[in-house]
């Protein structure tokens, strides 16, 4: 990545690897990356200069910022959304037991019915993570829901829309901006 001109900020966000989860289609809890996940990684290493990544304290973005030859940095801002009682469990599991709870949260950013973090609340810690970002280059490993929350925010977005974005694993956002103002660039 270039460096950004002065008083620009440069962030690059990558979503972490693949785990077991993503293969389930599972809503994630702190599990470590997978074979291919940590394989892929690892084959990315030489597009990334080594240094510092900022990286919250899950187990899965800590590897992939190994695997990508990064030093994590930690950020709890950067924590996955937390899915309550939902952890562990694949979407189509949460439909069978609790359909209308799913319906609810899946419908309404605001709505917790898992007894976690509901979008909202989400969307506001990494808007206010973005709003606080220093000119320069910086690169954080992360997780889908928080790379999913930025794009929202970038493009100015209503709540809703999170759920019409979707983020591979080890896919990586570039934001480049200077205050409120983002530009964004997609690479899968």
């Amino acid at each position: 990545m270039t460096a950004a001109p002065s008083g620009v900020t440069r962030l690059l966000l990558v979503c972490h690897a693949s785990t077991e989860a993503t293969a389930r289609a599972a809503f994630p809890a702190d599990e470590p990356l997978d074979g291919r996940g940590l394989r892929l990684a690892t084959g990315l290493a030489r597009e990334f200069v080594p240094g510092p990544a900022a990286c919250p304290p899950e187990l899965r973005c800590l590897q992939t910022a190994a695997a990508l030859g990064l030093r994590a940095e930690p950020d709890p801002l950067l924590a996955d959304c937390d899915y309550g009682r939902w952890a562990g469990m694949t979407l189509g599991e949460v439909e069978a037991a609790e359909p209308e709870a799913l319906a609810s949260w899946l419908g309404d950013p605001a709505a917790a019915p898992h007894g976690g973090e509901p979008v909202t609340a989400l969307l506001a810690r990494v808007s206010g993570w973005l709003a606080v970002r220093p000119p320069g280059r910086t690169v954080a490993v992360t997780h889908p829901s928080v790379v999913r929350a930025a794009v929202v925010h970038a493009l100015g977005a209503p709540a809703r829309a999170f759920w019409r974005v979707d983020v591979a694993p080890l896919s990586r956002v570039t934001l480049t901006g200077r205050g409120v103002r983002w530009r964004l660039t997609y690479s899968p």
